[in-house]
């Protein structure tokens, strides 16, 4: 490899982070803990402005939604085109929106339906998976995401087929047959829409559809030969039809020759304006490299004060990690009830318990896999995304606007971010007291996400191709762990590339957190009052999974980043 491939750190970290007035920030702090957040004034009471976003959100929804074609929805040029202009009304009317009078909460709204709107704007302009990324008409999701939807860019009617309980009762059949029929029309519809130069799109792309396939093959198994002569006749033409689309998109392939990538102004715009990140494609380098040495050099330390222990010893049968399974789940629960870390109720453990996984023979072990078997807990942690989707169904937040998933994976910060958060926090917080050897674990953990998010942002500027970016994510992730089986290194680097900002976002979203986590304390101790941990991500846990920037804003009354975002150029 070349010296660009295998020394990210070109440039020195630097931190340009605004200091906000204290007196001001105070003030409004204070007044929104003697408010509640759900609080109106009389004038805000009488107010009809934020039922007009709550009613154009709701049209916005309906519009950010296709029409069909052949029963599909419709990805044709010509029909976004003409919609165009249905699209600028709508954002008129955000636009024209007056919120000075809001809330904090109610501001927030306003601005996860302008980020939506600017999401679909930059779908329209930039992105364009339906004409670039063959990925996109991918239909059958076996599983639920660990995130609020699923990450990348998806079409508007894919089947989950997790949702469906087989054998299928008659209405459960109906609907299987509904899904289903999208698929033939649209596999047709991708040969027209699909008119792109991005060859590592197109070429990773092809992988997702050839999935596809394997997919059907076991909706098949499922269904069993007795489904009815309509659905087995209509997963026959879902298979030849996605049979027909590899074929085509094979033959494609040698003519395609452009960059995947959409650059580093793109990125940089699409950051702050769509997943509200308030950081540069630069700052976002210069933070990933030093997580990347803070990741590496801490664990050396970790290594060196516990060079005296027993090393740690991987599961070798199916027994030997269910045990460790079933005891790192008693020991994340258990910390965090009784050191008062977060409120914990009924349903976060059996939501944490239907993910604990299984033995992995060692040949086939992934990265996450590797540590999982030494110890799950720092795996474990991550999953906290459980915790907040099990939330999402039990609690939904009172704003409709918050309710279910943001669209274009706005919540990655928060989300992705908040899972890497925690898996430090906890650490340092006291969670390996028992076990200081997992810590290396985690700082494992922190180094592999900032090495595979630098090489994602040097892939999007164009100066790195895919497979370089993977060596980075390769050659950085300590003792080896991502050598070891290659799929994830593949699936983690095209999914990067297709959707600008996931990559960085576990990096980005915790440093984020952080930030949040420091002012928040800041603010406690300038009022004389003692910090609690539990309070704080209660509240975060609140404020649901919107970007971490909004979350800030709403849970400490500093709104600096919004404003920097809304003021840049």
């Amino acid at each position: 490899m070349d010296n660009k491939q295998t020394n990210p750190f070109k440039k020195t970290m630097t931190n340009k982070r605004k200091t906000p007035c204290l007196p001001f920030g105070l003030l409004f702090t204070i007044l929104l803990l003697v408010i509640p957040a759900t609080a109106q004034s009389p004038k805000e009471a009488n107010s009809s402005n934020y039922n007009d976003l709550q009613v154009l959100f709701k049209e916005w929804r309906a519009f950010e939604r296709p029409p069909l074609r052949d029963g599909a929805p419709d990805y044709t040029a010509e029909t976004f085109e003409s919609r165009y202009k249905d699209y600028k009304k709508l954002r008129a009317r955000l636009d024209n929106l007056k919120t000075s009078g809001w809330s904090v909460p109610r501001k927030v709204d306003w601005h996860l339906v302008r980020a939506e709107m600017n999401g679909f704007d930059f779908n329209h302009r930039v992105l364009k998976p339906w004409v670039r990324d063959p990925a996109f008409y991918q239909s059958i999701w076996m599983g639920r995401s660990d995130v609020p939807a699923h990450e990348g860019p998806t079409h508007h009617a894919i089947t989950e087929l997790w949702t469906y309980t087989f054998p299928l009762s008659d209405s459960e059949r109906r609907r299987l047959i509904k899904d289903l029929s999208v698929i033939p029309p649209l596999m047709r519809q991708a040969k027209k829409n699909l008119k792109g130069n991005a060859r590592e799109l197109w070429i990773a792309g092809i992988r997702n559809i050839r999935t596809q396939r394997s997919n059907l093959n076991e909706v098949s198994r499922r269904v069993g030969p007795k489904a009815g002569r309509e659905l087995l006749d209509l997963i026959a033409e879902c298979k030849t039809a996605t049979d027909t689309l590899v074929k085509w998109l094979e033959s494609e392939a040698k003519s395609k020759t452009g960059p995947s990538g959409i650059g580093k102004s793109n990125y940089t715009w699409y950051q702050q304006n769509v997943h509200l990140v308030p950081m540069t494609w630069e700052d976002e380098v210069r933070l990933l490299k030093r997580e990347l040495d803070r990741a590496w050099s801490s664990l050396k330390l970790e290594e060196h004060r516990n060079r005296d222990l027993p090393e740690l010893v991987a599961a070798t049968t199916p027994e030997e990690y269910d045990k460790k399974a079933d005891q790192a789940a008693n020991r994340l629960m258990k910390f965090l009830s009784e050191k008062d870390v977060l409120t914990v109720t009924d349903y976060l453990e059996p939501a944490l318990r239907r993910h604990l996984g299984s033995f992995v023979p060692e040949d086939r072990r992934n990265f996450f896999w590797i540590g999982a078997h030494y110890d799950p807990l720092p795996l474990f942690t991550h999953f906290y995304h459980w915790f907040e989707l099990a939330r999402m169904d039990r609690e939904p937040h009172p704003s409709p606007i918050r309710q279910g998933a943001l669209l274009y994976n706005i919540f990655d910060s928060r989300n992705e971010g908040t899972a890497t958060g925690v898996e430090e926090m906890f650490m340092h917080a006291g969670l390996y007291e028992d076990s200081p050897r997992s810590r290396e674990l985690v700082w494992i953990l922190i180094a592999q996400r900032a090495a595979r998010g630098l090489g994602s942002l040097y892939a999007h500027a164009n100066e790195m191709t895919m497979k370089e970016a993977g060596g980075i994510h390769m050659d950085w992730t300590p003792r080896g762990w991502m050598k070891t089986e290659k799929e994830l290194l593949i699936f983690e680097q095209h999914l990067y590339l297709r959707q600008p900002g996931y990559g960085t976002s576990y990096i980005t979203g915790k440093y984020l957190l952080e930030r949040t986590l420091a002012d928040y304390a800041k603010l406690s101790e300038e009022r004389g009052e003692k910090f609690q941990l539990k309070n704080f991500f209660d509240r975060l846990n609140k404020t649901d999974s919107i970007p971490i920037s909004l979350a800030r804003w709403e849970m400490t009354g500093l709104d600096d980043e919004i404003r920097n975002i809304a003021t840049a150029k």
